[in-house]
């Protein structure tokens, strides 16, 4: 028996009737079912979502921004995703409604933009108030629970959008202020160099001030030195002035009673002139009378003009020394020769009391005039007094005067010195600043030559960038045309392995005639899976050519597509076939067991490496996750490496499964009870 006969015998058997041939057929059919439907169902979901009914609640009121422009973003931003229509938007006045919409279903999900909204977006535009501009979007996941992820990008889309054209107008603004900073910096610049000049004329001041303030210094250091000089001075002054008036007081108490005494004695001196002119008549007229008598007369004058010379000494009028004199001149005169007789001395007297009268009235002339000036000399000596008194006031306040003098010099001196200590400073200063205005009026102009000045085009271009820096650049190696394109290669490959999954339901992987031959275990085996090979190959075929023409797949190698859905027929084919032939009814089991591995381990939807790690093993083990690649590959015209060690791997799962039908027909050529009569039958 030839392995072709075992399996022409078996496919006979599957064709032999009309039900037969249709249950062949349906089986044929099952990963139409499976794949091609669910596919051509969810071909392209997005392109359909304007089918879908949401809630649009416009409240935004609007704003002014700081230039006075007016921004109505809520209303942009509706209009925008009604023209899109992404969706089917229905516009609804109330927040409220939409939400109950959400609730009951009738709206899918709501998009509400809030009465602040525009205001929020113009807000950065103060540094005290801004606020982020908010989107709120209702959901239920009642709904649908893809839907909710689908919204989300949809809101990532406008958030982006409304960002960038916010963004795009803040970036302009603030690229017009670095204009407006240029301008001012050019300007504060020239403000500078002028400023930079004044200080250096400051600086030139302050050095000709310094120099005044030393001149001011020394010249007041001089007046302090001639102040002091000045104070000891008036001291000085005001000593001899103090003397000078104690002086003069005393000679003015003394001299109080010089008038009436120098009156006195002219009285005095007139009497004696009387006196001596009566006399000498007398005298001249007795002269014979008194020649007895002379000496007796004589003796009498002479004690007149003693007791006369006394007084006048007692009083001050003249010295003893002049009493003396006159009194040695009465003597000389009036006592005559001792040869003369009575009348030659008489007549002698006579000439002589002549003389004596000549002399008193002269010093009775002299006494009058000495009479007459002592009351000026007394009024003159008071008024020398008074002004002695007021000289030593005078100088008393003089003194006191200079020593506050000397005290102010001392003060200015002081005052020159700090001030030509301050100019010094200031000159100092002056020049620091000098320096530092230059420095600035350099460095605002180097600032402002690095202080962007940018024209309308750059600002618009610049704006572009700032509002949106980070642009991706897409370069898909290889690119699913559609969502159906993207679950193509796990939903083909899925389908694959339930048709052959839905043949061992009807077909038998061992005959048991081909059992009871003396045939190889081998050929047994290859006999039993080639019905299983040619069906599942119908099957890839069919599906591929459905798939391809009937919902436009369009892959990038076709042809190489074609061998590897037959590679994957092959290998699941043998897998399913050895699996059940080894194990029998239970068998369906594990293959139900390793569809379900496949499903949660094969990454067809998400990455295999997001699954948890013992299914990272599963993955590695089983053809599924392999077939998925594969097909990826060859779908999207991406690299075709892998296409030959998985073609390589799929053949070797057909071995394996070989291998486990022949060692199914070794076993199973040993009939017990259990081959009779099974526990279980499926």
């Amino acid at each position: 028996m030839t392995v072709l006969r075992l399996a022409r015998s078996e496919l006979k058997r599957m064709s032999g009737g009309l039900l037969p041939r249709l249950t062949i057929l349906a089986l044929t059919m099952v990963p139409l079912l499976y794949g091609a439907v669910y596919l051509y169902a969810n071909w392209d979901p997005y392109g359909k979502l304007n089918q879908i009914d949401a809630a649009l609640v416009v409240e935004d009121t609007g704003a002014t921004s700081a230039d006075g422009a007016r921004l109505e973003a809520g209303r942009k931003v509706a209009d925008s995703l009604v023209d899109g229509h992404v969706f089917n938007w229905q516009t609804v006045s109330d927040t409220a409604e939409a939400d109950e919409g959400v609730s009951t279903g009738k709206y899918a999900f709501a998009l509400k933009i809030p009465k602040d909204f525009s205001a929020n977006l113009v807000s950065p535009g103060s540094f005290d108030a801004a606020n982020r501009a908010m989107l709120n979007v209702t959901t239920n996941d009642a709904n649908n629970y893809l839907l909710s992820t689908i919204v989300d990008k949809l809101t990532t889309a406008v958030h982006t959008t409304v960002a960038t054209e916010v963004g795009e107008e803040t970036a302009n603004q603030l690229l017009t202020g670095f204009g407006t900073i240029h301008s001012q910096m050019l300007k504060a610049s020239d403000g500078a160099g002028q400023l930079a000049d004044g200080v250096a004329s400051l600086h030139d001041g302050t050095v000709t001030l310094h120099q005044g303030t030393g001149d001011l210094k020394n010249g007041a250091a001089d007046l302090y030195t001639g102040q002091l000089k000045l104070r000891d001075g008036a001291k000085s002054l005001s000593s001899g002035a103090g003397q000078l008036s104690a002086g003069l007081t005393q000679l003015e108490d003394k001299t109080a009673a010089l008038p009436a005494d120098t009156r006195t004695l002219a009285d005095g001196a007139a009497k004696v002139a009387a006196g001596n002119a009566a006399l000498n008549t007398k005298v001249q007229g007795l002269a014979g009378q008194l020649a007895a008598s002379d000496q007796a007369a004589a003796q009498a004058q002479r004690s007149r003009v003693v007791a006369s010379n006394s007084r006048l000494v007692a009083a001050g009028t003249i010295t003893p020394a002049q009493a003396d004199a006159i009194l040695a001149d009465f003597d000389e005169n009036a006592a005559p020769p001792a040869s003369a007789g009575p009348a030659a001395a008489l007549k002698s007297a006579a000439g002589q009391i002549q003389q004596l009268s000549d002399g008193s009235a002269a010093v009775s002339a002299g006494a009058a005039r000495l009479a007459g000036a002592t009351p000026a000399l007394s009024g003159a000596i008071t008024q020398a007094s008074t002004g002695a008194d007021q000289l030593a006031g005078g100088a008393a306040t003089l003194a006191a005067g200079q020593q506050s003098a000397l005290d102010g010099a001392g003060k200015l001196s002081d005052g020159a010195q700090k001030l030509d200590e301050g100019a010094a400073r200031l000159e100092n200063g002056a020049a620091t600043a000098s320096d530092g205005a230059a420095t600035l009026a350099a460095e605002l102009a180097k600032g402002a030559g690095q202080v962007p000045n940018p024209n309308d085009a750059q600002k618009d271009s610049i704006a572009k960038v700032m509002a949106d820096p980070v642009a991706v650049s897409n370069v898909s190696q290889a690119k699913a045309g559609s969502y159906g394109a993207g679950l193509a290669p796990f939903f083909l490959t899925l389908a694959l392995w339930i048709g052959v999954f839905m043949l061992i339901q009807a077909m038998r992987p061992v005959t048991q005639r081909a059992l009871a031959s003396n045939a190889p275990a081998w050929k047994i085996a290859v006999g039993g899976w080639l019905p299983f090979l040619a069906v599942s190959a119908v099957q890839a075929s069919l599906l591929t050519l459905v798939v391809d023409v009937g919902l436009g797949l369009n892959p990038a190698h076709p042809w190489l597509m074609w061998f590897l859905m037959l590679a994957a027929a092959m290998a699941f084919s043998a897998i399913i076939q050895g699996v059940v032939a080894l194990l029998g009814s239970p068998g369906k089991l594990v293959v139900l067991i390793l569809l379900v591995l496949q499903l949660v381990s094969s990454g067809g939807t998400f990455p295999w490496q997001t699954t948890p790690q013992p299914l990272h093993v599963v993955h590695q083990l089983l053809p599924m996750g392999y077939v998925v690649n594969g097909m990826r590959h060859l779908v999207y015209g991406a690299d075709l490496t892998v296409i030959m060690p998985t073609m390589l791997g799929l053949f070797g799962y057909t071995l394996l499964g070989t291998a486990l039908s022949t060692l199914a027909v070794r076993k199973h050529k040993y009939w017990t009870l259990k081959t009779l009569k099974p526990e279980i039958a499926v």
